[in-house]
């Protein structure tokens, strides 16, 4: 079920530069922004979100650049509903070869009566006059209904129909406050699908927060009900716990086609690369444990382990490092290691050693690894070096 002439391909729109960029401790120079602009027209990204223009001469300054500078994505810049918005976006995206309007309103009962004071007929007449302004600037229009997820079923479905006959080419239904469940997702956008009908052409978008952990699996779910766009960040930033993960939904919906069937047109092995940049850029780390991109996404150390991925990486890895751009897979060798990877990593530093001195070497490396995290190479090479007072390795001849 899908409202998309392209049946099987997932636009992925990146929102990092402005949803991302809003967030505490991820600001971005304009240096820094045009970096991280060109790093997702290499990821081959559908489009870029550059920032909301209207919100700072700043912002519009940024949007400008991007749009001059970054090729081939589509760029976009952010509009509240009201002409004044949309002026300035369009006057920031002069410069882009593609550009679209990304205007948006609060929809839910929360946002109607305690930010806006607006009726329900006030808002659906906000959204027409939006939107239809919008498409005398802009072929590409992309309406949001802000808070959708906690909006009426019906008055959503009325505010889709509305912007769908007032022009918008992209209807995204977000879950603002990351409020929804996979289940209940899956179940609204099959209900948006049936009752908008909007036609060929107009395609349904998901934006997820990470409030309750589950942005990139309600994205998927979302997928799932004939969705066509997903809005995502480069390390799941974004507004309080952060935006669905770019890097981890493309990654699901390729590692996993066979149970989507469906694909992007992104470049995954540069998604490492795009992940560092931004933690360049904006002086935040990426978690050791992150998915897809974090120190330990390809790394073992528990010896059952790094024994299956010494005879075959298929025993413990189900995508290969090279596939998104991660140094190869390794090997730490802590407390947990066993002995065949630390006499893997001793050959590959140029030692062998006798069979009758393993048991030796392997309880002084038992005993260094529970005072250190890591063992390093250093260590390993101060075990063989004769500390025991005896020879246990011989040089490898070259």
């Amino acid at each position: 079920m899908t409202n998309s002439s392209s049946t099987d391909h997932v636009r992925i729109f990146d929102t990092s530069l402005r949803d991302g960029e809003q967030s505490p401790g991820f600001s971005m120079t304009m240096k820094g922004k045009l970096r991280m602009a060109k790093a997702l027209a290499a990821l081959n990204v559908d489009v870029i979100e550059a920032g909301f223009a209207a919100a700072s001469p700043g912002d519009a300054e940024a949007v400008r650049a991007i749009a001059e500078e970054a090729e081939g994505p589509i760029i976009c810049s952010l509009a509240r509903v009201t002409e004044p918005d949309i002026e300035a976006a369009a006057k920031a995206l002069e410069p882009a070869a593609r550009k679209r309007a990304h205007v948006f309103i609060g929809t839910s009962p929360l946002h109607r009566e305690f930010k806006l004071k607006m009726r329900k007929g006030e808002i659906l007449d906000a959204i027409d006059r939006g939107v239809r302004f919008a498409r005398e600037t802009f072929e590409d229009v992309e309406f949001s209904a802000e808070d959708a997820m906690r909006t009426e079923r019906t008055f959503l479905a009325e505010c889709l129909k509305v912007a769908t006959e007032a022009g918008a080419t992209t209807l995204n239904v977000p879950d603002t406050v990351g409020y929804i469940t996979p289940e209940e997702i899956f179940d609204t956008f099959s209900y948006l699908v049936e009752h908008v009908d909007p036609g060929p052409g107009v395609v349904f978008s998901v934006h997820c927060h990470d409030d309750l952990g589950m942005a990139v699996a309600n994205s998927l779910a979302a997928v799932r009900a004939g969705v066509r766009q997903v809005e995502c960040t480069i390390n799941g930033i974004g507004e309080r716990a952060g935006n669905c993960a770019m890097e981890e939904v493309v990654m699901a919906l390729r590692t996993r086609k066979d149970s989507y069937g469906v694909e992007t047109q992104v470049n995954t092995n540069k998604l490492y690369h795009a992940s560092r940049t931004l933690e360049e850029v904006t002086s935040e780390k990426v978690q050791r444990n992150k998915a897809i991109v974090g120190r330990n996404a390809f790394a073992h150390e528990a010896g059952i382990h790094q024994h299956g991925m010494l005879s075959n990486p298929e025993t413990y890895e189900i995508m290969r490092p090279e596939d998104v751009g991660q140094p190869n897979t390794t090997l730490v060798l802590g407390k947990h290691s066993g002995k065949h990877a630390i006499l893997a990593r001793l050959e590959e530093l140029g030692h062998e050693v006798d069979p009758e001195n393993v048991p030796a070497l392997f309880t002084a490396f038992k005993k260094l690894a529970d005072e250190k995290k890591e063992v390093t190479d250093e260590d390993l090479r101060g075990l063989v070096s004769g500390a025991s007072n005896r020879v246990i390795v011989s040089e490898v001849s070259e």
